[in-house]
């Protein structure tokens, strides 16, 4: 008998508990932010396969955009940025021969595990088409106290029409993770180092920046990466 009960109690946490991905609406573009991170002596050949996903990844159905990252002062973290037109778009790229493929021959190389984190567009807005040579990517992890989440979310997109008038600003998007709803990332192209310098100065940033410490539930995470 307690093994049956075991048995119904375990399937019926599978039948509540979906993945990240299928929490997703159903409609409208979907986002996935995944970082990642190998031995530092992998890094050349992690570069080599995140190209070739990237390459694959962009061709297929769907996909709106798929940037490929390298953390500038620490070479071996990159993070991947997609955007698909739906979620069964995504749900199809989750489930493709080319990333299974990536995944397995990335398996043996990774320092940490694959921290891959579906997500809906929060304030999200038209992008160049490619962004400026030499361009300065900032990705950003905010996570605040559950109680706080629709404070921030007002926050950000205040701060996200207030960045879009900066000069030298080529994109600045927030989403919103999926399986939780006080988690976001915001992502941001800047022309140059200098451009994002600027930003972190202006009189918004400082604002949002000084408002979200108290409802922060960790250390507000920037992280500045280049193109591959």
């Amino acid at each position: 008998m307690r093994v049956f009960c075991g048995t119904l109690i375990a399937a019926a946490a599978m039948a509540v508990a979906p993945a990240a991905m299928a929490q997703a609406p159903a409609g409208g573009t979907a986002y996935v932010v995944t970082y990642i991170e190998v031995v530092p002596s992998a890094e050349r050949e992690a570069t080599g396969l995140l190209k070739q996903v990237a390459t694959a990844s962009r061709k297929e159905p769907g996909n709106q955009r798929y940037d490929v990252l390298e953390r500038i002062d620490r070479k071996n973290q990159f993070v991947i940025l997609e955007a698909w037109a739906d979620l069964k778009a995504a749900e199809a790229h989750a489930g493709g021969s080319a990333l299974k493929e990536f995944k397995d021959k990335l398996k043996p190389l990774q320092a940490s595990f694959y921290d891959e984190r579906p997500s809906n567009g929060l304030a999200v807005a038209p992008a160049p088409a490619s962004a400026s040579r030499g361009a300065i990517y900032a990705v950003t992890h905010v996570d605040v106290i559950p109680p706080s989440k629709d404070d921030c979310i007002v926050m950000l997109k205040k701060l996200a029409d207030d960045t879009r008038k900066e000069a030298n600003a080529e994109r600045f998007e927030a989403w919103q993770q999926n399986n939780r709803a006080n988690h976001f990332t915001v992502t941001e192209i800047w022309k140059n180092r200098a451009a994002h310098d600027a930003h972190v100065a202006t009189a918004s940033t400082r604002e949002f920046r000084e408002k979200l410490g108290p409802m922060s539930g960790a250390l507000y995470d920037e992280r500045l990466y280049k193109s591959l």
